[in-house]
């Protein structure tokens, strides 16, 4: 076994992994200068402004890496570009061609990717010209009078900026250090800490000194959580029945499936931010219209979701079922089953083919549970902790920090595996 200083050596003496390490931090480098490149035509001191006071788009900021607040020419971040793979997930289960597609091996996940390159496109500029209609109708100091031409060279150059970005990922993903989408999100959320962390030293308080502590402590205690539930996994007890073939007996072997306790990643929280952010979203464009009731009805719609008791408690139960949904969309208990029986594989004491399969959906559902709180409570965690320690400025982004730990993880599981190849291939 390897020591932490030892098997940083090790990574640095093996040329290609040490290549692909550079790589990957040369592009989030060039991510990171991306997000300062502003898009001309407007007042960054005001967005930064909006955004601080704006609970919704600050949850969108987190995915664009922070580009967003400074409008810059990656500002949509790689928002689009999930939104569209989350489509065609969905897509596969009711659409027949799609679904023998996504069964196709590599050269229908090829294609399906291809396909949601193409709808990113169209996902971007729409995203972007909702975004710059919000800010035109939110207060004319971000962004002035702008001109047809205007506009458009600010939709081509936010889409061109999405595109960039998921190429960059698309070449991240290909050194296999880590999933390239994942990374970057992380490097915008990472970029952010020295900001903070000096925020809260100019304005230190000594008399906030035990908010501090609780908040230290809540982040601790949050992170081991994360930890947890991230690794967390039920392994069910899997043998494999003998059989013979000519002379020789195959089979015979006793293993498990793991099922996660995490199945569904943070998809359903990205879910649930888009769809809470929708209402808000359209009432903001009628908060100025000259239909007295239609004002009106927008004015209440924005009241109810910044009310904070009603948005915690619709943000939590949205990310809650969508984790659920979420798992049944990529966990198929019919085709485990029906794999495992093919196989010759089958659960110690459970009948194969559909009993199998009622075993498995009825497990996942038990431990799911486990992971659908703990979903909803980390994306509830800046509104707690904003009650237990009374200030904005020591917020915990629940939401950030299981990005952050689920990433290094997964992360640090493919540099593991890519060293225990190499060591295979010396012996």
């Amino acid at each position: 076994m390897y020591t932490l200083t030892e098997k940083i050596v090790h990574i640095w003496k093996l040329r290609d992994l040490r290549k692909n390490i550079l790589y990957v931090l040369l592009m989030l480098v060039i991510f990171r200068f991306a997000a300062h490149i502003p898009v001309p035509g407007i007042d960054r001191e005001v967005l930064r402004e909006f955004f601080a006071g704006n609970q919704f788009l600050g949850l969108l900021n987190i995915f664009s890496g922070g580009g967003m607040e400074n409008f810059s020419v990656v500002a949509l971040g790689i928002a689009p570009f999930i939104t569209s793979s989350i489509i065609f997930q969905l897509l596969a289960m009711v659409v027949p061609s799609l679904e023998e597609l996504s069964k196709e091996g590599e050269y229908g996940r090829q294609k399906i990717n291809q396909y949601t390159r193409w709808l990113t496109v169209p996902l971007a500029a729409l995203q972007g010209y909702g975004l710059i209609a919000i800010l035109r109708n939110q207060t004319n100091a971000m962004l002035g009078n702008i001109s047809a031409l205007q506009l458009g060279g600010m939709l081509i150059t936010l889409t061109a900026g999405t595109i960039f970005l998921m190429w960059i990922g698309e070449l991240i993903s290909g050194k296999h250090v880590g999933n390239g989408i994942s990374l970057l999100i992380f490097a915008g959320i990472v970029a952010s800490l020295p900001t903070i962390i000096q925020r809260n030293i100019v304005t230190f308080d000594p008399t906030r000194l035990t908010t501090m502590l609780i908040f230290t402590v809540i982040a601790v205690i949050t992170v081991v959580g994360v930890v947890i539930i991230t690794e967390g996994q039920r392994n069910v007890p899997v043998s494999y029945a003998k059989r013979v073939r000519g002379t020789r007996m195959f089979g015979g072997v006793d293993t498990h499936l793991p099922l996660r306790v995490n199945m569904a990643g943070v998809i359903p929280i990205i879910f649930a931010i888009s769809l809470i952010l929708f209402p808000p979203m359209i009432a903001q464009f009628f908060l100025r219209s000259t239909t007295t009731w239609v004002a009106a009805l927008a004015d209440n719609i924005m009241a109810l979701f910044n009310n904070q008791l009603i948005y915690g408690i619709l943000y939590f139960v949205l990310v809650f079922g969508f984790t659920y949904f979420y798992t049944a969309v990529i966990f198929h208990p019919d085709q485990i089953a029906e794999n495992l029986q093919k196989q010759g594989g089958f659960i110690p004491g459970i009948r194969p083919g559909k009993p199998t399969a009622d075993y498995l959906g009825y497990t996942i559902n038990r431990i799911l549970l486990a992971g659908a709180l703990f979903l909803g409570l980390i994306a509830i965690l800046p509104l707690i902790t904003q009650r237990i320690t009374g200030t904005q400025a020591l917020v915990i982004g629940g939401t950030s920090l299981l990005i952050v730990v689920s990433v290094v993880i997964e992360t640090v599981k493919q540099i593991q595996s890519q060293l225990t190849m190499h060591d295979y291939e010396r012996m």
